[in-house]
C-alpha cells in the first residue's frame, strides 16, 4: 500500500512539475549592457605613442570604503546611481556569519572622490521582523537595477546551519537607496527552499526580466540562473556540474550567447577557473574546458568594456588569496593577460600574508570602472580606473602581441 501510495505521489508531482513548465513564459534573447559597444573598430586604432604618454596621468586611483569599526568585513558590492553616484553595499561584524553582522552602504561621489559615512541598511534583528522567521546570519548583498529602473538589494540570510543552508531575500527602494521596503525571501525550491546563495552581478533579459546568477551549495555544488520576473523566481536553470563549481559571474556576448566563469570547488583535479557556455539565453548550459587561470577556490569579478575587451578580477594562484590581479582579453581572443597587479603578499613569509578576496566590479556611464574587494577582511579597498586607462592596457597588449609575431 505504501509503495502505491508513494507512486501516485511520484506521478502527481511529476504532472505538476510538466504543467508548471509548461506555463511559463517563453525565455526571452539577452539584453546587451548598454555599456557594450558592437563597433570597436576606432578604440583599437588608438595611437600607442599617445596611451603611453597618458599612463602616468591616469594610474588607478586607490582607496577605503569607510571604516566601522566593524573587526571583520567581506562581500562588498556596488552599482552605478542615477546621478552618475556609486552605491556600495558589505556586511561586517565580529566575523563572517556572526550574530552581529549587518549589511553596511556607503555613496561615492564622483566629484568630490569621498565615501559618504556608512550606514546600516539591515540587521539580522530587523530581518527577522521582516520575513516573520528566525534569522541566523547575513551575507552577500547584490544590488541590481530593475528594467523599471527600481533598485533592488538581494542578500543572503541563514536561518540553521552554515551557507549551505541559505536562502535568497531581497527587498526594495524608490530612492536610490536611501530607504527600503517590500522585504521578502524569494523561493527557489518547491520543497525545503535551502542552499540558494548570491554574488555576482545580475544580467537582464528583453522582456524586461531579471537573471540572477546564483548558486548551490548543499551536497552537491553547481551554479543557477534564476530567472525573476516582478519578485518572483519563475523558472531557473542549472550552469553547471554537480560538485566542482560556484558563484557564476555571466559575460553577455550577444542575445542568445553568453559565457559563465565559476569559482572552482574541486576537492581534486586542476585548480582553475571552471567554464560553462549558453547559446540559447540562458536556457541550457554546457561545460567547456577550464580557462588556462589558476583558481585557488575564490570569487572572480569582470566585465565586458566599452572597447570590446573583457576584464577579470582574481586570485591567479593554485592556493591561497594572497595575491591579486586585473587580465584582460580582446574581444576576439580567450588569451587573457594580467594587465594589473592590484595585491602581492606571496613572497612574504606565511604569517605575514594577508587576504586580498571577494572582488566586485562595477562600471558607470562613462565607461570609468570601480573595483571593490576585501583586504585581509579588516578592511575594504576600493580602486577607481578612467576608461581611457583600458584602452591603454588594450594597446599595450596589442603592441606586445605585434612584436612576438
Amino acid at each position: 500500500m505504501k509503495r502505491i501510495v508513494s507512486l501516485c505521489f511520484l506521478i502527481l508531482t511529476a504532472v505538476l512539475g510538466f504543467l508548471h513548465l509548461e506555463s511559463l513564459p517563453a525565455w526571452a534573447p539577452f539584453q546587451l549592457p548598454e555599456v557594450i559597444s558592437q563597433d570597436h573598430g576606432q578604440d583599437d586604432q588608438i595611437d600607442i605613442g599617445v596611451a603611453h604618454q597618458l599612463q602616468a596621468k591616469l594610474d588607478p586611483r586607490a582607496g577605503w570604503l569607510p571604516d566601522t569599526g566593524a573587526a571583520s568585513v567581506h562581500a562588498a558590492s556596488m552599482i552605478a546611481l542615477k546621478n552618475g553616484n556609486v552605491r556600495a553595499f558589505w556586511f561586517a561584524g565580529t566575523r563572517e556569519g556572526a550574530a552581529d553582522v549587518v549589511i553596511n552602504s556607503a555613496v561615492f561621489d564622483i566629484r568630490s572622490e569621498q565615501w559618504s559615512n556608512p550606514v546600516v541598511v539591515i540587521d539580522r534583528l530587523q530581518m527577522e521582523k521582516n520575513l516573520w522567521r528566525y534569522i541566523s546570519k547575513l551575507g552577500n548583498p547584490l544590488p541590481v537595477r530593475g528594467a523599471d529602473g527600481q533598485l533592488q538589494l538581494f542578500f543572503v540570510t541563514v536561518s540553521i546551519g552554515g551557507w549551505a543552508g541559505s536562502s535568497i531575500s531581497a527587498m526594495s527602494s524608490d530612492d536610490e537607496g536611501v530607504t527600503w521596503i517590500n522585504p521578502r525571501r524569494l523561493i527557489t525550491s518547491p520543497l525545503l527552499n535551502l542552499s540558494a546563495l548570491v554574488k555576482s552581478p545580475a544580467l537582464q533579459f528583453s522582456d524586461g526580466r531579471m537573471g540572477i546568477p546564483a548558486y548551490h551549495e548543499l551536497i552537491g555544488k553547481f551554479g543557477e540562473l534564476l530567472r525573476i520576473d516582478e519578485g518572483r523566481v519563475i523558472d531557473k536553470r542549472r550552469m553547471s556540474d554537480g560538485r566542482s563549481s560556484i558563484q557564476p559571474l555571466v559575460f553577455v556576448e550577444s542575445p542568445q550567447n553568453g559565457v559563465a566563469y565559476f569559482r572552482q570547488a574541486r576537492l581534486s583535479g586542476p585548480a582553475k577557473i571552471a567554464v560553462s557556455e549558453t547559446k540559447d539565453s540562458g536556457q541550457s548550459w554546457i561545460v567547456e574546458g577550464d580557462l588556462p587561470i589558476p583558481n585557488p577556490n575564490s570569487a572572480l569579478a569582470g566585465l565586458i568594456l566599452k572597447n570590446g575587451s573583457r576584464i577579470l578580477v582574481a586570485n591567479n594562484l593554485e592556493q591561497g588569496r594572497d595575491r591579486l590581479v586585473m587580465l584582460m582579453a580582446s574581444d576576439s581572443s580567450k588569451d587573457w593577460k594580467v594587465i594589473q597587479v592590484l595585491e602581492d603578499d606571496e613572497g612574504l613569509p606565511d604569517e605575514q600574508r594577508r587576504e586580498f578576496s571577494y572582488p566586485f566590479l562595477s562600471v558607470t556611464s562613462d565607461g570609468n570602472v570601480h573595483l571593490l574587494y576585501t583586504w585581509d577582511r579588516k578592511r575594504i579597498r576600493h580602486v577607481y580606473f578612467q576608461s581611457i586607462w583600458f584602452d591603454n592596457a588594450k594597446a599595450n597588449l596589442r603592441e606586445a602581441r605585434n612584436e612576438s609575431n
